[in-house]
């Protein structure tokens, strides 16, 4: 389906009541990093501040990026990570990854961020009562690219990931790297064939390298009350991250690397074919101690396209072989693995699958528990954030007016903080937006809903349901036909 060409943008949606009300950070395209309060008015733009992220820290300093090196090397990579000030000073850079030497260019050092990064205080980056981040020194994690080669993956080369810690110097403390853990991954004879044959190698623009496993979130576990129980799998500590193109979700010991629990890429085993297939999804973290529904595991199932296995009629060659045209958010227990919470087009009166479009993002995105139990959505592709109760009523909604090169007003992630996070403004004023009556709702020049003449139709009891016959006709019609 395409999309309409005239759509309201801005707040659409506030219930004060029953929404969480703070300041939302996003990404608005090409512009900078945003904040908006819950009318959607713009209270503060840092403009030039990329977002693969950006996230807001306790005093109003956010983090970002100050660019891209080439989008051809390195698909995605950004050149630094920095935390700034209110004016937009940089208090706090790192970019010493990898020093890049490609033709063409003068050497550079890189940070090769991407999607995601956490500072220390704060496992999961939004707002926890309780646990705030670290605003000056702390180690920070961050999700870099390395580009390698495994021939146990396959022959050609692979953009891959890794996981690193830095302290508050920059100086790297702690490494993880995806392909090295190959093995620990669950795949079978299928998907390692389909993976040997094409690592993905056609992603977007990454120059021929295969984006394997294209991780897209990375958090501490956090404390928790499994751990608590003697769960050393939920050890705070340990990291929980996820792959888009391989549907996999993974926690990873942090003394060890080892994966110490895991979900997919396989979904057909009886424990876990009730959650169902999560395809491409993105922001799976585990829902931090003082938030309803501690504990779970919180992740944006985008549906669409991803991993490797069997051919089939979606699938020629195994590449992207699973694929589901609407998006779920999920709340799963990770011990019991029942899902205790969700948020799908059926949830959203919609009707699946034909109506299932209605909610629908095959790619970014994001899912955030808020201290009241509602959750913060991202619906990324269609540049929608929106709140809804447990109860899955909608009590917030807000949709990017900013469009980037490619005329798409897609957001990546946006993130809730409370006022008080923000000290530099007032409180604003909290003003109820009422949905519009979308049936009513005209552009200047276009004719309200209504016919000029009416004719009155009714089911015919003699001739059974359904039937129609002619009860009343218009004086006019009727001139009409004489």
């Amino acid at each position: 389906m395409g999309h309409p060409t005239i759509y309201p943008t801005g707040a659409t949606v506030y219930n004060p009541d029953k929404a969480w009300s703070g300041y939302t950070l996003y990404q608005a395209a090409e512009l900078g990093a945003l904040l908006i309060d819950m009318n959607g008015r713009e209270v503060r733009l840092w403009k030039g501040l990329r977002g693969f992220p950006n996230k807001l820290l306790p005093g109003g300093y956010v983090f970002g990026s100050t660019g891209q090196r080439d989008p051809n090397y390195g698909f995605q990579d950004e050149v630094d990570l920095v935390q700034v000030d209110w004016d937009g000073n940089i208090v706090w850079k790192f970019n010493r990854y990898e020093l890049i030497e490609d033709p063409g260019h003068e050497p550079q050092w890189m940070a090769r961020q991407h999607h995601d990064f956490q500072r220390a205080g704060n496992p999961v980056g939004y707002y926890v009562p309780g646990q705030e981040p670290v605003v000056d020194g702390g180690h920070t994690l961050i999700l870099v690219h390395k580009n390698v080669r495994n021939p146990a993956i396959s022959d050609k080369p692979l953009l891959d990931d890794a996981i690193i810690e830095v302290d508050e110097e920059g100086k790297i403390v702690w490494e993880w790297v995806c392909s090295e853990h190959f093995e620990e991954m669950g795949f079978d004879e299928n998907a390692k064939n389909v993976l040997f044959r094409d690592p993905n190698t056609r992603y977007f623009g990454n120059s021929g390298d295969g984006d394997w496993m294209h991780i897209n979130s990375v958090s501490y576990v956090g404390p928790n009350k499994f751990y608590d129980q003697g769960d050393e799998r939920f050890h705070p500590d340990n990291i929980i991250w996820d792959g888009r193109e391989t549907n996999i979700i993974a926690i990873i010991d942090k003394r060890t690397g080892k994966i110490v629990w895991k979900l997919g890429p396989d979904y057909s085993a009886p424990e876990v074919k009730p959650i169902g297939w999560i395809i491409g999804q993105h922001h799976a973290h585990i829902i931090p101690k003082g938030l309803p529904g501690e504990g779970n595991l919180l992740v944006f199932d985008n549906g669409g396209w991803a991993g490797y296995g069997q051919p089939n009629p979606s699938s020629a060659y195994g590449l992207k072989h699973a694929l589901r045209d609407y998006s779920r958010v999920l709340e799963i227990n990770p011990v019991t693995l029942e899902i205790e919470w969700q948020y799908t087009p059926t949830e959203a009166n919609f009707q699946a699958p034909l109506d299932s479009y209605r909610f629908y993002s095959p790619y970014i995105s994001s899912a955030q528990r808020l201290p009241n139990g509602n959750t913060l959505i991202t619906e990324g592709a269609d540049g929608r954030i929106f709140e809804v109760t447990r109860e899955h009523e909608l009590v917030w909604e807000y949709i990017s007016p900013y469009k980037n090169k490619r005329n798409s007003n897609m957001v990546y992630r946006a993130y809730r903080v409370p006022y008080e996070w923000v000290p530099q403004l007032q409180k604003p004023v909290e003003s109820a937006i009422e949905p519009l009556e979308v049936a009513d709702f005209r552009v200047p020049g276009a004719a309200p809903r209504g016919a000029v003449s009416e004719v009155e139709v009714a089911v015919s009891e003699t001739y059974g349901e359904g039937a129609l016959c002619v009860a009343r006709i218009d004086e006019t019609v009727k001139k009409n036909e004489n």
